[in-house]
C-alpha cells in the first residue's frame, strides 16, 4: 500500500488521526471550562498513566479546547533538574498574550508580576546577565511574588493572573506535562496556590499528567491534595476504541481491516496507543492491498516489534547502568515467577523482596538501583513494597532480549 498516504502516526506527543476512547475526558473538560467561567468551583485536574498511554496527546487536546474557549493557556514540561519559576513564568506569559486583556495598566501589572516571579530565581543582587529576559517589557512589580518562598509568590501570581482572567469573563488553564518531575517545594507551592485559588473563586485552573504515582507525590506534600485535584486515570483503549483508532483513519485513505486482523491488532498491542501506531504504520507499510489481514499483521509484526525495540524500549533502557539493568531484568523474572502461581495485578507490579529474590541479595542493598531507576522514571512504586514498570510491556521486552 502507498506509504505516502500511510495516517499512521507513531510519535512522542504526536496527535493520533482519530484520537479514539477519550471522549469523555474532552467533554468533561468542556464542563470545566464552562463552569469555572461562569464562576463555579472546580477542582484542577490531573491525568495520570503509563507510558505510552496518550497522556500528552491528550493534555495538548484538552489545552486546544481551552483556546477554543477563548482562555489564555501556558504549557510546560517539568524536569528533575530544573525550578518551576522559569518555565511556569514562560507559560503564563503566553496565556497573558492569549486573553488579550484591552486594559494595558492590568496587563502591565500581571506581566510585571511575572517577571518578578522569574527573575527571583537568580535571586538578590544577581548579575544582569544571570537574570531572566522573557521578552515582557514591563518593568519587575516590586513586592509582589518575589519574596524568595515559591508558595507565597506563587499564591500571589495566580491570585494576580486569575484576576485578570476575571476581568475578561475568561480563564486561565496551566497545563503541566511530567508533573511527578516537579521538585518538592515547587509542588508544595502548586498545591497551595491551586487551594487558595478554590477557595477565592479566581478562573484559573492547573491540569497536570504524569505516571501512576503522581497522586502519592501530591498527597505526600500537602494531605488536602487528595481533595483538591480531579484525578483521571489514562488507560490503554478498550477494543472498541482501538479498533476505531485503526479503522478511521484507514478508512479516511480508502482501505480497511478485516476482522481477524483486527483481533490480532489487539493481541500484540494490548490497546496502548502509541503501540496501535506504530503496529499500524508498520503493517499499512508491508500489507500489499486492503483489506488488510491477520497474514499482513504477522508479516509487519517483526518490523514493529524492532521500532519499538529502538525508539520505546531500547532507549529508556541504555539510560540505566549496568547494576540497574541488572535489577530491571530481575523484575521481570519475578513477574514470570509470580504469574506461575496467580495472575498478575493490572499494572503487573512484584514485590522489591522477589526482586531481591531473583538476584540472591538482600533487600536493602538494592535500595541504591531501586532509587535511582525510580528517579529516572523507569519504575515506580505501586505501592508499599512493590514496584512496577513505567512502560508497559517492557518486562516482555527485556525477557525477548535475554
Amino acid at each position: 500500500m502507498d506509504p505516502i498516504r500511510n495516517p499512521y502516526a507513531p510519535g512522542a506527543g504526536q496527535r493520533p488521526p482519530e484520537l479514539a476512547g477519550r471522549d469523555e475526558q474532552l467533554a468533561a473538560f468542556d464542563v470545566v471550562l464552562a463552569r469555572v467561567a461562569a464562576g463555579r468551583p472546580e477542582r484542577s485536574l490531573v491525568l495520570t498513566g503509563l507510558r505510552g498511554v496518550g497522556k500528552t496527546v491528550l493534555l495538548n487536546a484538552l489545552r486546544s479546547a481551552a483556546v477554543r474557549a477563548g482562555w489564555g493557556t501556558g504549557k510546560l514540561e517539568a524536569r528533575p533538574d530544573q525550578s518551576l519559576r522559569r518555565p511556569l513564568s514562560s507559560a503564563l506569559h503566553q496565556a497573558v498574550r492569549e486573553l488579550g486583556h484591552r486594559d494595558e495598566e492590568s496587563v502591565s501589572h500581571v506581566l510585571g508580576v511575572i517577571r518578578s516571579f522569574a527573575q527571583r530565581e537568580a535571586g538578590q543582587g544577581a548579575k544582569l546577565r544571570e537574570q531572566w529576559h522573557p521578552g515582557i517589557d514591563a518593568p519587575a512589580v516590586k513586592g509582589r511574588a518575589d519574596s524568595g518562598d515559591v508558595e507565597i509568590d506563587l499564591v500571589e501570581l495566580f491570585t494576580d493572573l486569575g484576576g485578570l482572567a476575571a476581568d475578561q469573563g475568561k480563564g486561565v488553564a496551566v497545563f503541566i506535562d511530567e508533573m511527578q518531575d516537579l521538585g518538592p517545594d515547587d509542588v508544595s507551592a502548586l498545591c497551595a496556590a491551586c487551594h487558595e485559588l478554590s477557595q477565592s473563586g479566581l478562573p484559573l485552573i492547573v491540569v497536570g499528567a504524569g505516571l501512576p504515582h503522581l497522586p502519592a507525590v501530591l498527597s505526600a506534600s500537602k494531605s488536602y491534595s487528595e481533595r483538591l485535584f480531579r484525578y483521571q486515570r489514562i488507560d490503554r483503549l478498550p477494543r472498541e476504541a482501538a479498533d476505531r483508532a485503526l479503522v478511521a483513519p484507514a478508512a479516511d485513505e480508502g482501505a480497511s481491516y478485516d476482522e481477524d486482523a483486527l483481533s490480532a491488532m489487539y493481541d500484540a498491542t494490548g490497546g496502548y496507543p502509541y503501540f496501535i501506531q506504530a503496529y499500524g504504520k508498520a503493517v499499512w507499510d508491508r500489507a500489499p492491498r486492503s483489506p488488510i489481514s491477520r497474514g499482513d499483521v504477522a508479516v509487519a509484526a517483526p518490523e514493529a516489534e524492532s521500532e519499538l525495540a529502538v525508539g520505546f524500549f531500547g532507549s529508556r533502557f541504555e539510560r540505566a547502568t549496568p547494576g540497574e539493568r541488572d535489577y530491571l531484568r530481575a523484575m521481570a523474572d519475578a513477574a514470570v515467577t509470580l504469574a506461575e502461581a496467580a495472575p498478575l495485578d493490572e499494572v503487573e507490579s512484584v514485590p522489591t523482596a522477589d526482586v531481591a529474590a531473583v538476584l540472591d541479595k538482600k533487600p536493602q542493598s538494592l535500595s541504591p538501583a531501586r532509587d535511582a531507576l525510580l528517579k529516572k522514571g523507569l519504575i515506580y512504586a505501586s505501592e508499599r513494597g512493590r514496584i512496577a514498570f513505567t512502560v508497559p510491556h517492557f518486562g516482555r521486552y527485556l525477557r525477548q532480549q535475554a
